[in-house]
């Protein structure tokens, strides 16, 4: 039963996380959903202490994410600044392959040209 519930608190926060997703620019939006689906994908097999840091750290990332949706409501997209800086203790636990593809995603998410330049509806 224990399994059935952290499978279903999983879901739920991957879900949540998704649907917060919705009120970034269309262009984050695409950038964060696949890196969310990625790193959910890749930690489905990830050892019980894994799985404690990562449930935590993605718990923290919707709890942020969710606080910045609200204050941006009503403001225009491009003036409000998603996300948080990270602390140089909290780096300091990265392994360099992380390290990677945190400086992967800054670069994405910081270019004026970014892969993901979707455009969205013109109704």
């Amino acid at each position: 039963m224990a399994a059935t519930s952290h499978v279903s608190n999983v879901r739920s926060l991957y879900k949540r996380i998704l649907v917060l997703h919705r009120f970034l620019p269309i262009d984050l939006r695409a950038l964060g959903d696949q890196y969310v689906k990625d790193e959910f994908r890749r930690h489905k097999s990830a050892s019980p202490d894994d799985v404690k840091g990562f449930m935590k750290e993605w718990e923290n990332y919707k709890d942020t994410l969710q606080v910045q949706v609200l204050e941006s409501a009503g403001k225009i997209f491009r003036s409000t600044k998603f996300g948080t800086d990270l602390s140089e203790e909290k780096l300091s636990h990265f392994q360099e392959e992380q390290i990677g593809q945190l400086y992967e995603l800054m670069l994405e998410s910081t270019k004026t040209n970014r892969q993901f330049d979707i455009q969205g509806d013109s109704k």
